[in-house]
């Protein structure tokens, strides 16, 4: 019914309480009043949005955040790039694995499972938004999404968690993030679930890319906000470059109305293009952000690819014409540093990353062409000059 294309209190983001005066006069005190003058300096608005790739957790990286005296703790993986996620009006986090808490069972590839303190960490970090639309979404079955989903509601209870549901209610809910009068919708999509079917009592368990259902909920973003973000879940794993399939999905996106999309799932990067679909619209499209943290037990050739990653940076703001659109963008790529011993695994943006660094990187001993010098020309063959 028509009540479903509300956006539920809940999912329009608390920001949009700063976006109210503080002054509102009674209507008769008004006439009282002397207008303030419109002040020249107004900052046009500006949203500063960022995201970040695969959080990873397999079995040494896990080890990596294990205490000695019980208990985990992987705030060193964020530590250097913090400033930059807690910089942004709006950090997305691509959380790879789901949190189904230590009671499950802490486990790596292939099915993976992260321990509650793994989403402390992510909080610490500075994340606002956390898409959890992945094809790890069912590896701990149900029960590993419903302690998931408990973990953040309990304790985080502000935080959007996007890409799974409890309920089919919150599947049906669009979230919008509103700032300065502008309305940003964010839907979080995967192409499936590594063959696990959805729970019978569950179909609305994980946001899957059907093309009916995504054409739909675009159309009702396109009401709600202005301006739409997709973070799909999509293409080839290991392949530094876009399939068709993910250039069909987004002419979908595109042309209906989608105006940014950030990919994630090969665990590589993969190009940034501006696209304009065939009815004229057009999109920023990052084709994947690759890894952000990961510890791969792969070897050979290509395995040196899935330690860099990016974070995309894209600035929201209006045209001359009052439209909402990107006014600026780029990626700062990252690269995964691995050691052994507790807080050994830390994340670096490539320009603080050093030689001595990477000489240490515990990757060498499964990827021999890994340097510093290999990530650069990487970052720089796929990401152009959108590095920033």
């Amino acid at each position: 019914g028509p009540a479903q294309e509300a956006v539920p209190e809940s999912a329009v983001s608390s920001e949009a309480a700063f976006t109210q005066s503080d002054t509102a006069a009674e209507p008769e005190q008004q006439t009282l009043l002397t207008p303030e003058p419109a002040s020249e300096s107004a900052p046009p608005p500006e949203i500063r949005l960022v995201m970040v790739g695969d959080i990873l957790l397999h079995t040494p990286l896990a080890e990596s955040g294990k205490q000695p005296e019980g208990g985990y703790d992987f705030s060193a993986i964020f530590a250097n790039v913090k400033e930059e996620i807690q910089a942004a009006d709006l950090a997305l986090v691509n959380q790879e694995v789901i949190i189904g808490g230590a009671e499950l069972g802490v486990s790596g590839y292939p099915a993976f499972n992260a321990p509650y303190e793994l989403g402390d960490a992510l909080m610490e970090a500075g994340f606002d938004i956390v898409l959890h639309a992945t094809n790890h979404a069912l590896d701990k079955g149900k029960r590993g999404l419903l302690n998931c989903l408990s973990f953040w509601r309990e304790n985080y209870p502000d935080t959007p968690v996007l890409g799974i549901h409890d309920s089919r209610e919150s599947q049906q809910e669009i979230y919008v993030y509103e700032q300065q009068g502008i309305r940003i919708a964010i839907l979080n999509y995967t192409y499936g679930t590594n063959g696990i079917a959805l729970p019978e009592d569950m179909p609305y368990a994980v946001d899957l890319l059907d093309k009916d259902r995504v054409i739909a909920d675009l159309k009702r973003a396109e009401e709600l906000a202005d301006f739409v973000v997709v973070c799909p879940h999509w293409g080839k794993e290991y392949v530094l470059e876009q399939t068709k399939n993910q250039e069909n999905w987004v002419e979908i996106f595109v042309e209906n109305g989608a105006d940014l999309i950030l990919g994630t799932h090969p665990h590589v990067i993969e190009p940034i293009e501006q696209v304009t679909a065939e009815n004229g619209n057009q999109a920023l499209v990052y084709f994947s952000l690759g890894n952000f943290v990961n510890w791969t037990s792969g070897t050979g050739a290509g395995v040196a690819n899935r330690m860099v990653g990016g974070m995309a940076q894209v600035t929201i703001g209006l045209d001359e014409n009052g439209e909402t659109v990107i006014t600026e963008y780029g990626v700062l790529p990252v690269v995964c540093h691995l050691e052994k011993g507790f807080g050994g695994v830390t994340v670096y943006s490539l320009s603080e990353y050093t030689e001595e660094l990477a000489a240490r990187n515990e990757i060498l001993k499964q990827a021999e062409s890994f340097s510093l010098g290999y990530c650069q020309e990487l970052a720089e063959r796929v990401f152009g000059n959108a590095v920033r």
